[in-house]
């Protein structure tokens, strides 16, 4: 999660990215370092098959220094584009957020 391009970059792992996502961008955790800086574009993600498999690459990730989070995220999105910008329906009354437990 982004705040922008070459802005403030937020690293974490779930099992649910869909509604770790929605989350971010509606600020459910609002006194956290993701909301605290505005990181509700997701720029970059990778799955991984095994949960000890992706909290040792976050771990390893947040080690980094930070042209080398930059250059990850360029490699693979050189626009910064916000890859989770059509997930969620946004004129849908009925819709709900998916919950991170699905």
């Amino acid at each position: 999660m982004a705040s922008g391009r070459n802005g403030w970059v937020y690293i974490g792992s779930t099992s649910n990215l869909h509604a770790r996502v929605w989350q971010h961008k509606t600020g459910t955790h609002p006194d956290g370092y993701s909301a605290e800086h505005g990181c509700v574009h997701l720029v970059w993600y990778e799955q991984h098959q095994w949960v000890v498999d992706a909290i040792r690459r976050e771990r390893r990730l947040k080690k980094w220094m930070r042209d080398w989070k930059l250059k990850l995220i360029e490699d693979a999105n050189p626009q910064w584009l916000d890859l989770a910008a059509d997930w969620y329906p946004v004129n849908d009354p009925n819709w709900t957020p998916p919950s991170e437990h699905d």
